[in-house]
């Protein structure tokens, strides 16, 4: 058990380092502007929880492979390699596809959303059929990392980074690209899927 949780510990570690730290160096050494925008919206609305729990979801990343050295048990009838075989596959595919997907934005990366500025709308490669495929890369590595440490901190974790990321990409990130790129990204919308391909397809235009 305690190679499991540490092997989550340094994949966990290695991802949140390369996928924040390193990219948001690259992104300043190529841009002066290293992406990051903060948790935006007043104190208690839906995209300041949005960003509370995208927080909270990266502590509980690390916390769960912690608490599982500390001696927390797995959930019941969560035990067996396999399973955490098919975690560790998981979890370095999406974290693979995070790093991709982020590569893929270019210069338009961004961890969080200003709502005065204004970049350049991504809509080819990977983001063709997806909108928001580093959410979705995200979210797989959370549940290969699950899968790895079953116990409730994991699995609560998982759960709180898709309530983060809904909130995020419906509340805040949404209307900001709909106001800023309008009949462009009514077009995206209705062509590519919010987070899996074909799924999440708008067929009315979006509020701008």
């Amino acid at each position: 058990m305690n190679a499991w949780a540490w092997t989550a510990l340094v994949l966990f570690t290695g991802w949140a380092v390369t996928a924040f730290g390193v990219r948001a160096f690259v992104q300043h050494r190529r841009t002066g502007d290293a992406g990051f925008r903060g948790i935006s919206g007043r104190p208690g609305s839906a995209s300041w929880w949005a960003g509370l729990l995208f927080v909270l979801a990266l502590v509980g990343g690390a916390a769960a492979p912690v608490a599982s050295l500390a001696g927390l048990s797995p959930l019941p009838g969560a035990g067996g390699d396999a399973l955490r075989w098919a975690g560790l596959i998981v979890a370095v595919a999406g974290i693979a596809a995070t790093l991709a997907a982020q590569s893929a934005m270019g210069s338009s990366w961004r961890v969080g959303v200003d709502a005065g500025e204004r970049t350049e709308l991504v809509t080819s490669g990977i983001f063709a059929g997806v909108r928001n495929p580093v959410f979705t890369a995200m979210v797989v590595t959370a549940a290969g990392l699950a899968l790895m440490v079953p116990n409730l901190i994991a699995v609560l974790t998982w759960g709180v980074l898709v309530i983060a990321i809904e909130l995020q990409v419906r509340v805040v990130e949404e209307p900001y690209l709909a106001h800023v790129h309008g009949v462009a990204y009514d077009a995206y919308t209705a062509r590519a899927g919010r987070f899996v391909p074909g799924v999440g397809r708008r067929r009315s235009p979006i509020a701008a």
